[in-house]
């Protein structure tokens, strides 16, 4: 194993692959205290407020001289703004699709709208936090009266809850985001029937939502309020009953051969480490490429957290106007967080910092890696419908259950979630494989940790680990369990974006 890494030629500095001691040689400058592994050494002069260089490109500034053998991080680095060359579409390249007759499939769920699953839960949504208890306690009930046993091709009842509904302009954004929210995940693949609970007087009135999409009460969509019900003991009988009528309809549709161009891959990191822009980010990108050659589709996002690298993605974008689109994006993150007296850099995170990233314009540049090289192929609000096939971005905050939860209201089936520090996360109805970014934390939380990127350190090749991640995303798609699926996780992770006033 490499001591130490050197990205680019253009690179100031080295990443430290294990600890280095005092007086350890990288690259001919000489270590003068130990460098934490996944963490930053100078092997170069760097002038007072001069760039400090990592893939090539910048990450920072040097806050006072740095000299060669000093360890980089944030007692020496500021960050201020820079023009970045925004030039669009330069870089876009013809996709080089697989041929039809030699592209991969998976076993999917099969909808009437033609889309396809990976998964066959039935959803109890909830039109504001007053019905959240009463939505838990009808999943809960039907779970443990066993019935789910005679419908093998159900994989559960989960509540989705939330803690918004109420307090909010009925004509205003935030009341926008969650009805498009709460549409996605009602219409995602991995649905296969809902029963929506409310109160009967909250601000995101059940019946105007139906209204706005053309909702119908039919056999796998069914409504109920408290109020109307009679309170909450007879809110929850009648769930129970609704669902169990459901459940014989949403388990006659069986798994089926679908064409890997029906995945929609979500992507997320969190609790990132120096490693990550290194292992597992670059080696997911590989398995976006791969998918992309299917004719498939891979949902970026995080807007915080493509900051600094946006312009890389502003050369792949199809055309100017996609190009464009991400742009305003970014515009509007910074007015964004300057009202509300914030700063773009106040990521990375402490656990971040303490696995190596010092700015979030390096956490940035190693986060777009799971974009992978792909032309972007278009730009998305949150939770929209994604219906653009190739790489697209969806605006997201960094927050990766709220970010997740937009992914799959915009129709995910499927998710990727790297990590270098060890989050904790699972998103149903979709399912989330797990990347460490490096072996440590493979072996330390390995009843969490689906695939070990770490070993691309000692010589696994980017292309074999995106291989393997793409080999997995097929079987997870057929039904294979993750290691998050396995614990649990996923019915407290529905976070939808809660943005402006609470009234």
């Amino acid at each position: 194993m490499a001591r130490y890494l050197k990205l680019t030629d253009a690179d100031n500095i080295v990443v430290a692959v294990e600890p280095l001691a005092v007086g350890d040689t990288a690259e001919n400058a000489q270590a003068g205290k130990r460098i934490p592994r996944g963490h930053k050494m100078a092997i170069a002069a760097i002038a007072k407020d001069a760039p400090i260089i990592k893939y090539g490109q910048v990450i920072g500034f040097a806050r006072d001289a740095i000299i060669p053998g000093e360890w980089v991080h944030e007692h020496n680095v500021y960050l201020h703004d820079f023009d970045r060359d925004y030039q669009y579409g330069v870089d876009a390249r013809p996709t080089d699709y697989i041929e039809p007759e030699n592209r991969q499939t998976f076993q999917g769920y099969k909808r009437a709208s033609g889309k396809y699953g990976t998964r066959n839960y039935i959803a109890v949504l909830t039109s504001v936090n007053c019905s959240a208890s009463a939505s838990r306690f009808i999943a809960e009930q039907v779970t443990r009266s066993g019935i789910l046993d005679d419908y093998p091709n159900i994989d559960g009842v989960i509540s989705l809850v939330h803690g918004t509904g109420c307090g909010l302009d009925v004509d205003g954004e935030a009341y926008e985001l969650l009805k498009r929210t709460q549409w996605g995940f009602a219409t995602n693949p991995n649905v296969g029937g809902v029963l929506m609970v409310g109160l009967g007087c909250e601000a995101f009135q059940i019946p105007r939502w139906m209204d706005f999409y053309g909702i119908k009460e039919e056999a796998t969509f069914r409504t109920l309020t408290i109020q109307a019900a009679g309170g909450t003991r007879r809110t929850v009988e009648q769930g129970v009953e609704a669902i169990r009528d459901m459940l014989p309809i949403v388990n006659r549709v069986g798994r089926s051969t679908a064409p890997a161009s029906e995945l929609m891959l979500a992507l997320q990191c969190g609790g990132s480490d120096g490693y990550s822009g290194i292992t597992a980010n670059p080696a997911l990108g590989i398995a976006v490429d791969r998918l992309v050659a299917e004719g498939g589709t891979a949902i970026l996002s995080e807007t915080p957290e493509i900051y600094g690298a946006e312009h890389l993605l502003m050369r792949r974008a199809v055309d100017k106007g996609v190009g464009e689109q991400l742009a305003e994006r970014i515009r509007w993150w910074e007015q964004y967080t300057a009202k509300h007296d914030m700063e773009m850099n106040n990521n990375p995170s402490p656990g971040n910092k303490m696995g190596g990233l010092t700015t979030i314009l390096e956490k940035s540049l190693g986060a777009a890696a799971k974009g992978g090289s792909t032309n972007l192929a278009g730009v998305f609000n949150y939770a929209d419908a994604v219906t653009q096939k190739g790489l697209v971005f969806m605006d997201t905050p960094g927050y990766d259950p709220v970010s997740a939860t937009g992914q799959i209201a915009g129709g995910a089936n499927v998710l990727c979630f790297t990590t270098g520090r060890g989050s904790a996360f699972g998103c149903k109805p979709t399912p989330s494989i797990k990347l460490a970014s490096n072996a440590y934390l493979f072996e330390q939380m390995t009843e969490d940790m689906d695939i070990n990127c770490g070993d691309i350190l000692e010589g696994v090749s980017l292309q074999q680990k995106g291989d393997e991640i793409f080999a997995r995303i097929l079987e997870v798609a057929s039904g294979a369990r993750t290691k998050s699926e396995a614990l649990g996780y996923g019915d407290s992770e529905f976070v939808p974006w809660s943005i402006g006033a609470t009234m």
